[in-house]
């Protein structure tokens, strides 16, 4: 099926478009020829071309970048959904498309919806569904982007220190997370769409460390910590008891039954996705 592209001076607002997916997003639709509204909160950014000051938690200033584009790519940084209504209500007014950063955390559960438990990701959902734009939720698992917690034990000692090293997660390439959205955002045929979004394959935790230290030449191993040990290193760092116990629990499942794989990054783009293996290479310089 022939699907029709946006035409080339229709813009598109990004939200978080220096963030870790949002940056790309940016890069590639500019690299598409397609205009970006890029939204930052910083006066600075705001001054250089392509960038708009805007907030979020600001509906008025989201609607005015919103006010003549096409589509918007939105993710919500905060831990609740308190002022998302506000502001999907100032997009829907102007755009005919959103494409959602959403989580693979969010489950279609049947007779009770979408659920994401600790997270405002479901809600989110719900709300651009109700908003009658088109839509498309991007459902990723663990960005690779996220091993960069464990960059400063590589550079000291060679060691990371955690509970699970057994557990096989699913790490998906932030780029290709945003080759996704870009065709999402341009192209019409994914309308409704929930994209659960993954790497090709889910290595350990232990593996993950060794993986990277072969990238970075150094000889990086996995120590194992006790849950407990785990827990309390969790909390001291201010994560709230709730999520600390869920990831837990979930990192425990994930021990001899790792994470699936979908085929979506090769279906919507037409490669393969990267592996942790192509972005430990291309960002080994951040962990020496």
């Amino acid at each position: 099926m022939t699907q029709k592209r946006i035409d080339g001076s229709s813009d598109i607002l990004v939200v978080g478009a220096t963030g870790t997916v949002g940056r790309h997003v940016t890069l590639q639709l500019l690299a598409s020829g397609v205009r970006v509204r890029a939204l930052t909160r910083h006066p600075d950014l705001a001054r250089q071309p392509r960038y708009v000051q805007g907030d979020l938690l600001d509906p008025d200033s989201l609607e005015a970048a919103a006010t003549g584009a096409d589509a918007a790519f939105l993710i919500w940084p905060y831990p609740t959904a308190d002022g998302a209504a506000a502001a999907v209500a100032a997009m829907a007014r102007h755009v005919r498309k959103v494409v959602f950063l959403s989580s693979a955390a969010v489950r279609d559960v049947p007779g009770r919806g979408s659920e994401s438990p600790g997270r405002p990701d479901a809600a989110i959902e719900a709300l651009i569904a109700g908003s009658g734009v088109r839509y498309t939720f991007l459902r990723p698992h663990g960005f690779t982007a996220n091993t960069l917690r464990w960059a400063e034990e590589i550079r000291t000692d060679a060691a990371v220190r955690g509970f699970g090293g057994g557990a096989g997660l699913n790490l998906v390439d932030e780029r290709d997370i945003a080759a996704v959205a870009v065709r999402a955002l341009t192209e019409d045929g994914h309308e409704g769409a929930r994209y659960v979004l993954t790497g090709p394959e889910s290595p350990s935790q232990e593996e993950q460390v060794r993986i990277i230290g072969e990238a970075v030449g150094l000889p990086a191993r996995w120590e194992e910590l006790p849950r407990d040990a785990a827990r309390l290193r969790m909390l001291t760092a201010g994560w709230p008891p709730a999520i600390v116990d869920r990831a837990l629990d979930f990192i425990h499942a994930r021990i001899g039954d790792p994470e699936p794989v979908t085929s979506t990054v090769e279906d919507i783009t037409g490669r393969p996705p990267r592996s942790l293996r192509n972005w430990a290479a291309d960002h080994a310089a951040l962990f020496r």
